[in-house]
């Protein structure tokens, strides 16, 4: 038998001997012999690393990762002078790198701006990289350049797994992984200093536990770190140390459960979730590292090492995808404007009969008050403004129509939907096991509480609207709209012959950008104590201090509806002006302002409204309530989903049982409340066990 370093055509001969005869002529076979002689031919180091990359990308192809690896195993199993060469190979590949920023920075967000670590994102793709065969990470992206999957390294069973440590890592061959362990111990320190500097940044520490800093749990887990590895390096018992580094670790989650509260009273900033995210991660990264540490050679720790891998494959790809950079920092947006919003949405929804009485009539008055605003902006176009002096007119009347809407505590359907999915993502994201059923009971009452608000407004701002015609009659002798443009006013909003689909779709988008608006502006104004200012500022002097606490206490409840009211009713009258401007096809339609329109159009033409195409104005509005209320909510749901971290399969399960209940009890979305409800409870509490311990 050849030797352990023999030549390239004595592995070849040895690769051949040691497969089954029914094996040796196949394809699979032949690849796998060029492979293997490649490892033993490769000198120099990339050399060496573009073989061991060809190896894993055989192991990869058209078959089943797990059955090519079981193939691969049961010849390193089985001849001696072939495991060694690939050890060998394996030996020199790790002495020739440095696995650190593998196990300290990988899928550990990177501390610069946005744009610059965006931009040298961009440039990676669109130019060669360059080789850096010193860097265990950019090995490991080359040898699994795919996101893992069922076919990659989560697809092979851990009984395999563990057998391939048993092969590359024999007891003899310690000297193989040496460089890794140090890596490894100096990643694992990197790590625990990262966790001490990020804790003890003065935001966060200005929103942790009050006490002398080295009594925080940051502090804490950096000597526990640092005694864990004293004990690994001797080869020492680890349990003692592992437990307390585990007891910090907890002690720093909770620590994290409290700033993550006093964020949602004080307001959401991103650096600070920023800031908590880079502690979730590296905690959750020591903790497999620990795992790994404090077990003894065997399965368990086998275990543990396949899901540090799967989790380091996925991170170093995830370093150089534009597209992860994009979904981190579009998480750390929703997070800031979502968590304001979610309370306000509990106002939109009736957990009792009482409260769904209070829709009704307080949508009724939303719909008079709209009436009125639909009649002001008829009068408005009669001026025949340019179209920028025109828009903002438009967007003067909705917007002072929508904060006196606030101001006398009436409801427009159309506002609820983005407050009501930030309050039902905030559910769906508790841990209780009977959850999902209270949350279908709760979406019920989203759906006959938004079904009556919407109701109560076409009704009476149709009602109102012909009032207005009435009494303009009464009083001017002709009607409000003169008939040729209500007749095509009614044209306008037919969803057959006009573009009233999707300018009810791009209404609901507006609809949700003004929430996000609102949300944003809430969050800003608390964070930055903006209604503490306004009580202490020095006009006290004059106007009063008692009127500033009152100007105050309003700014704190009232600006995240003040934000979206404003920036709602500017953003549908600007609307139509750019599409006019460019050319382009946008315009709105609002269901309530748009019923409104047309109550006034069909008042004008009496008789004549039937043949003018009522009906099909009539199916506009229909339209416009589906997709005004749809797409919002739609956008409102997703993005609070992602400010959460909701699963899919928590939503898969939740929309399976809604749809349940939909057809065995239609009717309890669309009547009130048989019984009272108390409202459920959003409060995350204490961090969990599960929280707390390693993903």
């Amino acid at each position: 038998m050849p030797s352990s370093n023999g030549s390239a055509a004595e592995l070849r001969q040895a690769v051949l001997e040691t497969l089954p005869a029914d094996r040796r002529d196949t394809p699979a076979a032949r690849h796998l012999t060029v492979r293997i002689s490649a490892l033993a031919k490769a000198d120099a180091t990339g050399d060496r690393q573009d073989a061991w990359v060809a190896l894993m990308a055989w192991v990869r192809g058209e078959a089943a990762t797990a059955e090519r690896l079981r193939m691969l195993v049961a010849l390193l199993d089985q001849s001696e002078p072939v495991r060694q060469a690939v050890i060998d190979s394996l030996a020199k590949v790790l002495a020739e790198t440095d696995g650190t920023g593998l196990f300290s920075d990988a899928g550990i967000p990177a501390e610069r701006g946005f744009f610059a670590e965006l931009s040298e994102r961009i440039m990676g793709h669109l130019l060669p990289a360059p080789h850096n065969h010193q860097d265990l990470a950019q090995f490991l992206g080359k040898v699994f350049p795919h996101p893992t999957s069922e076919h990659g390294m989560k697809g092979v069973p851990p009984e395999l797994f563990h057998r391939i440590v048993a092969v590359l890592a024999p007891a003899d061959r310690s000297e193989v992984w040496a460089p890794v362990r140090e890596a490894f111990a100096d990643g694992f320190r990197l790590l625990s200093v990262r966790v001490a500097g990020q804790g003890l940044e003065r935001p966060l520490r200005q929103r942790s536990s009050p006490g002398p800093v080295p009594d925080s749990p940051f502090v804490g887990q950096l000597h526990s770190s640092a005694r864990l590895l004293d004990a690994w390096i001797a080869g020492e018992p680890t349990d003692d140390a592992a437990r307390a580094w585990r007891n910090d670790a907890r002690r720093c989650r909770a620590e994290m459960a409290r700033i993550r509260r006093r964020l949602e009273e004080d307001g959401v900033n991103v650096d600070i979730v920023y800031s908590l995210e880079i502690l979730d991660r590296a905690l959750t990264r020591m903790a497999l590292m620990v795992e790994i540490v404090n077990e003894p050679p065997g399965f368990r720790r086998s275990t543990a090492i396949h899901r540090m891998l799967i989790r380091l494959a996925d991170y170093s790809l995830q370093d150089r995808s534009v597209r992860a950079l994009f979904g981190w920092n579009l998480n750390l947006l929703y997070k800031k404007i979502v968590d304001r919003s979610g309370a306000t949405g509990e106002h939109y929804i009736a957990y009792t009969r009482k409260e769904y009485r209070h829709i009704w009539l307080a949508a009724a008055g939303g719909g008079l008050l709209t009436a009125g605003t639909a009649a002001l902006k008829v009068v408005v176009h009669e001026f025949n403004l340019p179209p920028l002096p025109e828009s903002l007119l438009f967007g003067l009347n909705y917007a002072v129509s929508f904060l006196l809407l606030g101001a006398f505590g009436l409801v427009l359907a159309t506002k609820q939907p983005a407050m009501t999915a930030a309050t039902l993502a905030n559910l769906l994201r508790e841990g209780r096991k009977d959850r999902i059923d209270d949350l279908v009971e709760f979406t019920t009452r989203i759906a006959h509480s938004q079904l009556a608000a919407a109701t109560s407004n076409v009704i009476v701002v149709s009602l109102g609207a012909w009032g207005i015609d009435a009494l303009w009659e009464l009083i001017a002798q002709h009607p409000f709209v003169e008939p040729e443009e209500a007749a095509h006013l009614i044209q306008t909003l037919s969803p057959v012959n006009s573009g009233t689909v999707f300018y009810a779709a791009l209404t609901g988008l507006v609809l949700w950008l003004s929430s996000v608006a609102g949300g944003w502006f809430d969050n800003w104004s608390v964070y930055h104590r903006l209604p503490q200012a306004v009580a202490e500022h020095p006009l006290g002097k004059w106007l009063g201090w008692d009127r500033l606490r009152r100007w105050s206490e309003g700014l704190r409840h009232h600006a995240g509806g003040w934000a979206t009211s404003i920036s709602l009713g500017f953003m549908l009258g600007i609307v139509p002006a750019i599409g006019r401007f460019t050319g382009l096809p946008l315009d709105v339609r609002h269901v309530t302002l748009s019923t409104g329109m047309l109550a006034l159009a069909s008042a004008s033409l009496g008789q004549r409204m039937v043949e003018r195409g009522l009906l099909r104005g009539l199916a506009g509005i229909a339209t416009m309530f589906v997709l005004n209320l749809g797409v919002s909510f739609a956008l409102s749901l997703y993005t609070a989903m992602r400010a959460y971290g909701v699963g899919g399969e928590d939503l898969k399960e939740y929309t399976t049982r809604l749809l349940r209940r939909f057809k065995d009890h239609p009717l309890d979305f669309i009547r009130g409340p048989k019984t009272d409800m108390e409202p459920p409870s959003g409060d995350e509490g204490e961090p969990s066990t599960a929280e707390m311990s390693a993903e």
